[in-house]
């Protein structure tokens, strides 16, 4: 016998992977240019220069045991505590090195995190729309994923769905902002009004309710936006991060888990996460990534490109017809399907070689993903396939 829930997450792929890999057998038939690929969110910005020149000079100078060799369980020590004077730099916090737990990436640090939090039949709330991946994580940790539906126009809480999701076997709440898949970004405003309801059921039901900030895409903003740092406005706040998308670096996987002194037990949940991390077998996050990250946390690659994408982008599809929510952060455009299923509509853009991806898995239903994190010049060769999808649904 073996894991049959295993089994059945290896046999069946996510519908984002399933499209991409639909996207490469039909760029081998037809050619990469006449595929125009929106599936996956792999950053086609380049890294910022620095992260390039400081692995070529940390392979030039430094020993093969220094670069390559186990760091500390959780994380080579001058790495996490470059990451601590980042953020206190940057948000006027009063992090240290032991606050932080060093992750092969934003997925590694919410399993990790999960796993150090949840016991049978514990629940964990997420708004919609979510990166699908949530469930798999909170239900392969024993844990109920609750779905909390957003305001349908502005993809903001919607706290009159929330407050009676809200129960004694909550143990947390995740929180993605910048969005994937909408883009949205939580205003200072829905921040505030989550942490005095947090902290109101807290009281309620005697028990500490953990926020867990989702944070890959928190420097992806545009027009001057400023994204809410949450362990400023919540205490339990714990932050699950990835430097995958600021610089530009998925395949590197390369994050941390920040436990902040004033969470409720946070020794405790500290000590959780290393524990978790060991039985999950993520002890020790890449070392010549973590090296890298010790001089160049805190950098952003160049923006102005996604910029340009997303206008180029929401400006034409919004005169072919399409309505697109404007999204202020991460590199997603979220575009409301012209009929209710949205799955049959992509199915229909493929006859354009248009790869989008249906937001039914993301809890949104009627809606699609766009990634916009690929070249400009392929989305300038879109838009006459996009506007002849449009024309097929008469709008």
């Amino acid at each position: 016998m073996i894991n049959e829930t295993m089994k059945e997450l290896g046999n069946k792929r996510s519908v984002i992977r399933e499209i991409f890999e639909f996207g490469n057998r039909r760029r081998a038939e037809i050619g990469a240019e006449n595929v125009y690929d929106f599936s996956l969110g792999n950053p086609n910005v380049p890294a910022p220069e620095a992260v390039n020149r400081t692995m070529i000079e940390l392979l030039q100078t430094k020993s093969d045991m220094y670069l390559h060799g186990y760091t500390s369980a959780q994380g080579a020590i001058d790495t996490r505590e470059a990451v601590a004077a980042d953020l206190n730099r940057r948000f006027g916090t009063a992090f240290h090195k032991d606050n932080f737990y060093m992750t092969c990436g934003a997925a590694a640090s919410l399993k990790i995190s999960l796993t150090a939090l949840y016991t049978p039949r514990d629940e964990v709330i997420a708004f919609t729309p979510f990166f699908p991946e949530y469930r798999v994580f909170v239900e392969t940790c024993g844990a109920k994923l609750v779905t909390a539906a957003s305001d349908q126009d502005t993809f903001q809480i919607d706290f009159e769905v929330l407050k009676p999701l809200i129960t004694e076997k909550t143990k947390a709440v995740i929180v993605n902002s910048p969005n994937n898949p909408s883009g949205v970004v939580y205003t200072a405003e829905t921040v505030t009004k989550l942490s005095e309801l947090l902290r109101a059921k807290e009281a309620e039901f005697g028990h500490a309710i953990y926020l867990i900030a989702d944070e890959p895409y928190r420097e992806l903003v545009y027009d001057g936006m400023d994204v809410p740092y949450l362990t400023k406005y919540y205490r339990n706040t714990i932050v699950c991060y990835s430097y995958s998308k600021s610089l530009s670096l998925p395949g590197e996987r390369i994050g941390y888990i920040l436990v902040p002194d004033e969470v409720t037990d946070a020794k405790d949940i500290y000590a959780a996460v290393c524990g978790a991390g060991r039985a999950l077998g993520y002890v020790c996050a890449p070392s010549l990534a973590q090296h890298v990250i010790a001089s160049c946390t805190g950098m952003v690659s160049d923006l102005n490109v996604y910029r340009l994408n997303r206008d180029l982008l929401i400006d034409n599809l919004t005169e072919f017809g399409f309505t697109c929510i404007h999204p202020d952060g991460a590199f997603y455009l979220f575009m409301k399907s012209p009929i209710a299923d949205a799955g049959a509509f992509c199915e229909k853009a493929k006859d354009f070689d248009l790869l989008l991806v249906p937001a039914d898995s993301f809890g949104t239903p009627g809606f699609v993903r766009i990634a916009y994190c690929v070249s400009t010049e392929m989305i300038r060769n879109s838009l006459p396939a996009f506007r002849k999808l449009a024309e097929s649904f008469g709008l």
